[in-house]
């Protein structure tokens, strides 16, 4: 086998165990193994560390290994993939890979569906379309008119690897943040961490959709949802036009359909428009046929006529009659046709289906509005205990009977055990909804189930459908309710209980998070739990770079720790301050703070960890002033207290860092590594990236100070990758500072300048001043 050929069988052996492609790093990787490379001889060709191209290549013929049903390892996955081609296991994944792509642009057997029909003209045009170059599509129609079913239909049959979705809420002020968007692509399909700088999550998202071994669909459906009256993005959403100009590119290999009942009018981006016409009368004729249905009756021309061809009108016509008319079209046509040709529009059909079931069987009426309450968005269904727990009030024997009737009328949509509403049906359900007597209840009921359903937070799914209980509780303006469900503790997969908020922390969940605190905070009585939201968030704005958005956040909470006397949010807000100010430089004011919450913790033996972390900050910033005694006495405090109190994971990750960073100032190299590696194990153990980064950049320096200079660069070059994934502007850009010293060091003047200029320029974006000011001299020295 060829390297191509054995790549592509590989990408879909873990394709078939796993439902993902290969990242672009791992087939990089595959390729420098399948050509004999060492791994230092692949890291250093792809510009990264040993350590970290060492553990990919592990990952992945542990993938290959379940894939298979062998072993793999570095040495014998060669003679193994060999044996596997010529078995007839191989033959048949071959044989399945190669007709699908001789067969791209037709359907399978398994692809016919019997409810899809009518649109061959439409598909057909969608090719002709990006057959002339065209990325990105608008469908433009009428609710209901089958836009969505076309996209999905068309990404499914016409042979792409992949397939990316983003549902625009009906209602505006659920629309999620794009940037949330990116993030969520990045980390799910593309198995890359996401960075908490848009600007670079977009490069990176643009890298992936030039992959040319995958052919990538992405639909954004009811687009309208984001735009105003003149077809612009409302101010919050205007980055969705960052967005489209990335998936416009014509660099790109994705193509991407937009469905929207609203023409995009933005100057700045220009998608082809296809305007989605009715389906024909022999459409719904083939449709009533399929469902077993009377096709040749008259009534079902003037049903297609009256309603324009509309493609969910024919779906719910269709259910109705075989409900509730024992299937008889003349019968059901007699009794509706002059109220609903009044209006011919499917919100008028929607809403005469929901007086009829109102009237007819207010049981399932009654599910109907309260299904509404869910967003469908960040989770895109429930699962049948969360419509089960609606049915409150109905006798437990007769709630699948329930819940079967709305899928016999088409009302709800059902997949492998997943339900959710049509976006038309919902909103139409969740404005009844909200003019009943049971809108709080039902809405505390979902909030009961979100809760309930997650036992221990163990991955991404698991936080968001925890995070929905919060949504619930806004609506209904509990905001108390909606802080606890941030403030309380959940077990976690790290073995330890943390607050919501913080595993969104943990899981890189960064925008949702800033996103949910900021809809309480204000709105919530300045207590505890207030204070530890600001808390949070400020040490999001400082991982982001937002540092004085930070300092603001942690002043907040310290005031409420003043004016309640809440001694945790004292300390904590101090302690955190002065982390900030030790980000900006700000030496004498950071050491001020760190001695004030040493004053605090000795008052209170419950807050003696943070004595220990601020002995480790002392010694790090007295070594950083020269100030070789005093760094000395803390560090013999701090590493006697590290041995025996009781720390936090994260905690003790920290101290070993600070503690490693002081021996490095104090010219102790032996000690300094010793306690980096301590906090590299502790971090990768915890999944501690950020932590991993900095001891990683700490490495960096005691290799350039021992002018093994190799080494140096491959630390150097993790720890920048790391910090680049998680954008942690205020290290990222003491990370390229340290490259530039060390590109100096070597002679490679234009390399260090490069480094020198970057960091510079991410020191002025988080308004670093003195940071800024010593890289500006160094640079002016060099000139």
């Amino acid at each position: 086998m060829g390297a191509e050929e054995v790549l592509n069988l590989v990408d879909q052996l873990v394709f078939s165990a796993r439902s993902e492609h290969l990242s672009d790093l791992r087939r990089d990787v595959f390729l420098g193994a399948w050509k004999g490379q060492t791994y230092d001889e692949i890291a250093q060709a792809l510009g990264y560390g040993e350590a970290y191209i060492r553990e990919e290549g592990a990952t992945l013929f542990r993938l290959l290994s379940d894939a298979i049903g062998e072993r793999l390892t570095k040495t014998n996955f060669r003679a193994a993939l060999e044996r596997y081609h010529n078995s007839d296991n191989g033959n048949l994944a071959i044989s399945i890979r190669t007709s699908v792509s001789e067969n791209s642009t037709s359907a399978t057997v398994e692809d016919v569906d019997p409810n899809f029909i009518g649109r061959e003209a439409a598909i057909a045009h969608l090719n002709h379309l990006i057959n002339q170059g065209s990325k990105l599509i608008l469908i433009q129609g009428e609710g209901g008119r089958g836009k969505t079913t076309l996209a999905r239909k068309f990404f499914k049959t016409q042979g792409f690897d992949r397939y990316l979705e983003l549902w625009m809420a009906t209602e505006r002020r659920n629309v999620t943040l794009v940037e949330s968007i990116v993030e969520e692509w990045l980390r799910r399909d593309f198995n890359e961490e996401p960075g908490r700088d848009f600007g670079i999550n977009l490069d990176r998202l643009k890298r992936k959709l030039r992959d040319e071994n995958q052919r990538i669909g992405i639909l954004i459906d009811n687009l309208e949802s984001a735009l105003d009256k003149n077809g612009k993005f409302i101010d919050e959403h205007r980055p969705y036009i960052d967005l489209l100009k990335v998936l416009s590119d014509s660099s790109v290999r994705a193509v991407t359909l937009i469905t929207s009942r609203q023409r995009l009018s933005e100057s700045s981006v220009s998608p082809d428009r296809y305007l989605l016409e009715g389906l024909s009368e022999q459409a719904w004729r083939q449709f009533f046929k399929n469902r077993g249905l009377s096709f040749e009756s008259p009534a079902i021309a003037q049903m297609c006529n009256a309603y324009g061809g509309n493609a969910k009108a024919m779906k719910l016509l269709s259910g109705v009659v075989l409900q509730d008319f024992e299937g008889d079209v003349e019968a059901f046509w007699r009794e509706n046709s002059q109220d609903l040709l009044l209006e011919p529009e499917l919100k008028d059909l929607v809403a005469s289906q929901f007086d009829r079931l109102q009237n007819s069987d207010p049981n399932v009426y009654q599910l109907l509005c309260r299904l509404g309450c869910y967003r469908y968005q960040d989770v895109h269904y429930v699962p049948i205990e969360g419509v089960d727990c609606l049915l409150w009030d109905t006798p437990k024997d007769q709630r699948r009977a329930v819940i079967r009737s709305l899928q016999d009328r088409s009302l709800i949509e059902v997949r492998k055990g997943k339900y959710w509403l049509h976006p038309v049906i919902r909103a139409e359900a969740i404005a009844r909804l909200r003019q009943s007597h049971c809108w709080e209840l039902t809405n505390l009921t979902a909030a009961d189930y979100w809760m309930g359903s997650v036992q221990i937070v163990e991955t991404v799914d698991d936080a968001l459908r925890t995070l929905e209980a919060y949504y619930h509780y806004l609506e209904i303006q509990d905001y108390e309710r909606a802080c606890d469900v941030l403030t309380d503790v959940k077990n976690s997969r790290w073995g330890e209980g943390l607050p919501l908020g913080w595993l969104f922390y943990r899981l890189g969940l960064l925008q949702q998070m800033i996103t949910a605190i900021t809809g309480v905070i204000h709105n919530v009585v300045p207590d505890y739990r207030a204070g530890s939201l600001y808390i949070l968030l400020g040490y999001i704005y400082r991982l982001a770079g937002n540092i004085h958005q930070a300092l603001f956040c942690h002043q907040q909470a310290s005031q409420i720790g003043e004016r309640f006397d809440l001694d945790k949010l004292k300390i904590s807000s101090l302690f955190n301050r002065g982390l900030c100010l030790r980000d900006l430089a700000e030496i004498e004011e950071a050491i001020s703070l760190f001695h004030a919450v040493i004053t605090l913790a000795e008052s209170n033996d419950e807050y003696q960890e943070y004595k220990t972390y601020s002995l480790c900050c002392l010694a790090y910033l007295s070594s950083r002033l020269d100030q070789t005694a005093e760094a000395t006495a803390f560090l013999g405090q701090a590493i006697a207290r590290l041995r025996t109190a009781s720390l936090t994971y994260w905690g003790k990750g920290y101290s070993l860092l600070f503690i490693g960073s002081t021996y490095r100032n104090l010219s102790c190299p032996n000690e300094a590594f010793q306690f980096y590696q301590e906090t590299i194990q502790l971090s990768e153990e915890n999944h501690f990236t950020q932590i991993r980064a900095k001891a990683l950049h700490g490495t960096a320096q005691l290799y350039r100070e021992e002018q093994n200079f190799e080494m140096a660069l491959q630390y150097h070059l993790e720890a920048i990758y790391l910090l680049d994934k998680i954008g942690a502007k205020c290290d990222l850009a003491e990370a390229y500072f340290q490259l530039g010293l060390t590109h100096q060091a070597m002679g490679d003047r234009e390399k260090s300048m490069a480094n020198l200029r970057q960091a510079l320029q991410l020191f002025n974006a988080i308004q670093a001043p003195k940071q800024a000011t010593q890289v500006q001299q160094l640079l002016q020295q060099n000139e």
